[in-house]
């Protein structure tokens, strides 16, 4: 293969990017995972090593990863969901005493938005982490 061959064959773009996983630090990977998957409607799976998954069936696996050493760093995820679930998942958090906010900055306590056309809602984790329930996909430039 000549140098401009490889050249080309290393700038093509692949067909797609997935994202496939990504790691989720939590205090108590059991607590933080089964609380995830409550409120969303999914099982854990079995552990994979230090990691505890959850698949959140289009592809991509949330694997909970406890770390105890040190104080977790908050993170956002947000969770494209099914409208007619949606309610659903309001009262799950509900049901745990976890309340949700219409904006990430917490000022709409008890409140969804109307984004897109869509309904959303955040809500923190265990662990702190901003999570965010939403209805529709954000519209970008």
């Amino acid at each position: 293969m000549s140098h401009d061959q490889q050249h080309a064959h290393r700038s093509a773009p692949p067909a797609t990017v997935q994202l496939n996983h990504t790691a989720v630090y939590a205090s108590d990977r059991q607590l933080s995972a089964e609380f995830i998957a409550a409120i969303l409607g999914l099982e854990v799976g079995a552990s994979f090593g230090p990691f505890l998954p959850v698949d959140l069936g289009n592809g991509v696996t949330l694997d909970y990863y406890e770390k105890r050493d040190e104080p977790i760093q908050s993170q956002h995820y947000a969770f494209l969901v099914p409208d007619e679930e949606f309610d659903t998942m309001i009262a799950r958090l509900e049901t745990v005493g976890v309340t949700y906010f219409a904006d990430p900055r917490r000022t709409e306590p008890g409140r969804i938005n109307r984004l897109f056309g869509g309904r959303g809602a955040y809500f923190d984790d265990p662990d702190g982490h901003n999570m965010e329930i939403m209805t529709r996909p954000y519209i970008r430039p």
